[in-house]
């Protein structure tokens, strides 16, 4: 593993061993990402190929989102999500916070945790049994935003492939709707301009067609839109 996906994957494993000793929730993380939408299949086909020697794993991902029932955190621009891999191998209950793209770049808070599968699958029958998990951040955002109670908003479905690319982790993404499907490249880094350059350069010198996103995954799937 590479210096800048093992630097930030070790901040994620410090907040959650923080969390399970039961010390005060650490602040969130603010995640940037470089963010590029791939026009089609072919698009997201032509660099998985370009990258075959690099593949690390492919994720099959569940998301499902939550609100409360008064429309408490979308009021604030809060997104709260809870994602399951390859059915129920793991669940990750998630808080993202001020999402912004800008250039192709994304910036916004984040703090998440692993939660028991099974028991997050209750979480889409019954949404406040969400509340009832033992999380920091989750007693937080209740008091904060003033949420008794939650609500089911769906989700979507997403297929997301992991390769070692200059020194960080390439997310490859078919993202499928029920209205269609996006393909997307993602990249976590501290430092978006001087590799944004570099995958630019990568796609660009393979004839491979892309431009910035503009929009995050839950505002398409919120707004039943594929911009």
């Amino acid at each position: 593993m590479q210096i800048e996906t093992l630097r930030r994957e070790q901040e994620k494993a410090q907040a959650r061993e923080h969390i399970h000793a039961g010390k005060q929730p650490l602040s969130p993380i603010e995640q940037v990402e470089i963010k590029l939408r791939l026009p089609n299949k072919e698009a997201h086909d032509a660099v998985a190929a370009q990258l075959k020697d690099s593949f690390r794993e492919t994720h099959q991902q569940e998301n499902f989102f939550f609100d409360g029932v008064k429309g408490e955190l979308s009021s604030q621009r809060v997104v709260l999500r809870c994602r399951f891999y390859n059915k129920d191998k793991r669940a990750i209950v998630t808080l993202k916070g001020g999402q912004v793209i800008t250039e192709g770049v994304g910036r916004g808070s984040e703090v998440e945790d692993d939660v028991d599968p099974m028991a997050a699958r209750d979480f889409l029958e019954d949404p406040s049994k969400l509340l009832q998990v033992d999380l920091p951040f989750i007693k937080d955002l209740q008091k904060k935003y003033n949420v008794s109670e939650l609500k089911s908003l769906g989700g979507f479905k997403n297929v997301r492939s992991d390769y070692d690319w200059e020194g960080f982790k390439l997310e490859l993404d078919e993202t499928k709707f029920d209205w269609g499907t996006v393909y997307e490249i993602e990249v976590e880094t501290p430092d978006p301009d001087q590799l944004k350059a570099k995958l630019e350069l990568f796609l660009k010198s393979r004839d491979i067609p892309y431009k910035y996103n503009t929009t995050t995954k839950f505002a398409n799937f919120i707004n039943r839109k594929l911009d």
